[in-house]
């Protein structure tokens, strides 16, 4: 934990609400209630930093897809290198026979990057897509 001064604040909440807190506490690993709460928190903090279109972010973007699906190779290959600039990596993964797993690291303004994932994941043959993010200013 960092030198940063804590603040107590109380949180009022059903028993039941409590109860099943406490049992996605406890699968998760987490020691207390105030841990699990402040990463409540920062993922909120998080999703907001999609409402400010100039917010800077780093995420990545994985894509689950059938190679053989005619075009998608080319249109993935075509969106990433419009998107040069945002795009620091990308890794392939050769999952079986026909599927593949690519997870694209991305930085840059929200927007741009909110762009870049939704349409690589609207992509016809795109099975499953996922975008994580994270602002590069800190949440504390």
């Amino acid at each position: 934990m960092s030198n940063k001064q804590l603040k107590r604040f109380g949180v009022s909440m059903e028993e039941g609400l409590l109860q099943k807190f406490d049992q996605l506490i406890k699968k998760k690993g987490y020691e207390n209630r105030s841990e699990a709460v402040r990463d409540l928190v920062r993922d909120a903090l998080v999703k907001q930093t999609w409402e400010d279109d100039e917010q800077m972010v780093a995420g990545s973007v994985l894509i689950f897809y059938d190679h053989h699906q005619s075009d998608l190779l080319q249109e993935l290959t075509v969106i990433q290198h419009e998107m040069h600039d945002q795009v620091l990596a990308t890794t392939h993964f050769h999952i079986d026979h026909s599927n593949c797993l690519e997870i694209i690291v991305v930085k840059g303004k929200a927007k741009d990057i909110r762009s870049f994932s939704d349409q690589l994941i609207s992509l016809k043959g795109v099975k499953y897509g996922k975008f994580t993010v994270s602002p590069l200013q800190s949440m504390d």
